[in-house]
């Protein structure tokens, strides 16, 4: 994508001024280590077995995979374990960590059963790339044994699941790194710097949108048996016990309320954060409500919102979100973004760049502009600050957990409101505000026995 916007009244022809001239750090990049990702030789040396850092994997197939590969590409690491409930994943993985990055240890260890990782002492820093039901329990885990943790977005599951990820980081003082990465993205850290040095003005209305296909198109096909050598008690862990089907398992678990929250909950917590962060917003909305429903495939299997429409009330500005799954289309020509409102103008953006707009809608002017990187380069950044803060135990990485907390909160209070009809639901700081007894039951899940809620 180029990034320019396509809405007629904002038409892409209108000349613009670069915000590169602004600052140099926010240069545009063609490798990883230009883009400002330390090098191995600037982490570390790998004959320094102090400096090396020693990882662990837990649910190696798609993004925890990906996400141990940047660790390994940042350079002063290694892999002593990997967790899966997929004997034939952990096979795969064990041969391609040996084929494309080292030699395994010894003692390296390949499970299905993440409490084995979690007791060996050469272990480090924990990864986290299961579903988002299990999070909580594993990454609370992880602190108590003494590991610093690398945990995918969303946080957690559950609004309550987020609150204790918080507390039992900060209770057994652990260094997370949350995966959003676009914290680390030069692009964005300009985007911010523009618009909390007043480049807008006040702010009182941002928009994010996402408009992917996240429904179940289908109905669903019959239960069956899980496929051989899957664990598939332990793959459901603390979620109701139910019999297995394939479009529950991987990937389309994010359309179902026990494992995942749509569309809101994956791609929205990366929206919102960037929202939150730009308004130097760190707490709750006063308050949050939502509609949603299964609009775009009535007949899909899905339970998630293929439509949904939130927005969260704060006393200086108003926050929006909305998608569809129908069309791969948005708002300025973008199938995703965010739009920021403010006295001076407006603000465009997404992955691509950003830009903004000055003057009247009817003769708008582009005026600064920022380029975004890779995807891929800006996760690399991303694992990279997290193993330089996890050698210098700075808690303070691009992400930490309050980041991820804050913005999973907000993903969880709109599908609250809308999975009850649109209720609104209030809060003060960083707490519900006399809650119902119908939000507190989706505040927080009844994990299945013997799995138990976390506790500080």
């Amino acid at each position: 994508m180029s990034g320019r916007v396509s809405n007629p009244a904002m038409p892409s022809t209108i000349s613009r001024r670069s915000f590169l001239k602004n600052s140099a750090a926010f240069a545009a990049v063609s490798t990883v280590e230009a883009a400002g990702v330390v090098s191995a030789r600037a982490l570390a040396k790998d004959s320094v077995p102090s400096n090396r850092v020693n990882l662990a994997l837990i649910g190696a197939r798609n993004m925890g995979w990906q996400d141990l590969e940047n660790m390994l590409k940042a350079g002063g690491t290694r892999c002593v374990a990997i967790c899966d409930v997929d004997e034939a994943v952990l096979e795969s993985r064990k041969a391609e960590l040996a084929r494309k990055y080292h030699p395994l240890p010894p003692d390296f260890l390949a499970t299905g059963d993440y409490r084995r990782i979690l007791d060996r002492k050469d272990v480090d820093a924990v990864l986290i790339g299961t579903p988002d039901h299990w999070h909580c329990l594993q990454f609370s885990d992880a602190c108590k044994a003494g590991k610093d943790v690398y945990v995918q977005k969303p946080l957690a599951n559950s609004f309550d699941e987020c609150g204790v990820m918080v507390e039992m980081a900060r209770r057994h003082d652990r260094v997370v790194q949350v995966g959003q990465q676009q914290r680390g993205d030069p692009c964005w850290q300009g985007l911010v710097s523009f618009i909390q040095d007043g480049g807008l003005g006040r702010v009182t209305r941002v928009d994010a949108w996402a408009n992917f296909d996240y429904a179940a198109q289908l109905p669903a096909p019959p239960d069956s048996a899980p496929p051989p050598r899957v664990d598939y008690d332990t793959w459901l862990g603390p979620a109701p016990a139910r019999p297995f089907n394939k479009l529950h398992f991987h990937g389309s678990w994010r359309c179902f309320w026990n494992y995942g929250g749509g569309l809101m909950s994956d791609w929205g917590v990366h929206l919102l954060d960037i929202a939150l962060w730009a308004t130097n917003t760190r707490t709750l909305p006063l308050r949050a409500s939502a509609i949603g429903g299964k609009f775009a495939a009535p007949n899909g299997a899905h339970e998630t919102f293929d439509t949904l429409s939130a927005a969260w009330e704060y006393e200086k500005f108003l926050l929006t979100w909305s998608n569809s799954t129908l069309l791969q289309r948005g708002p300025f020509g973008k199938s995703y973004g965010l739009a920021f409102w403010g006295e001076k103008g407006l603000v465009v953006a997404n992955r691509s760049g950003w830009d903004f707009y000055k003057g009247t809608a009817e003769n708008p002017e582009r005026s600064e502009r920022g380029d975004g990187m890779e995807n891929k380069t800006a996760l690399i950044r991303h694992a990279a600050n997290f193993l330089d803060c996890v050698r210098r135990h700075d808690i303070q990485t691009n992400c930490p957990v309050e980041t991820g907390a804050l913005c999973s909160r907000l993903a969880h209070l709109g599908n609250i409101s809308a999975r009850l009809g649109g209720t609104p639901i209030l809060c003060q700081e960083n707490a519900l505000k006399n809650p119902s007894p119908e939000v507190l039951a989706l505040a927080r899940p009844a994990y299945r026995a013997p799995w138990k809620f976390p506790t500080i």
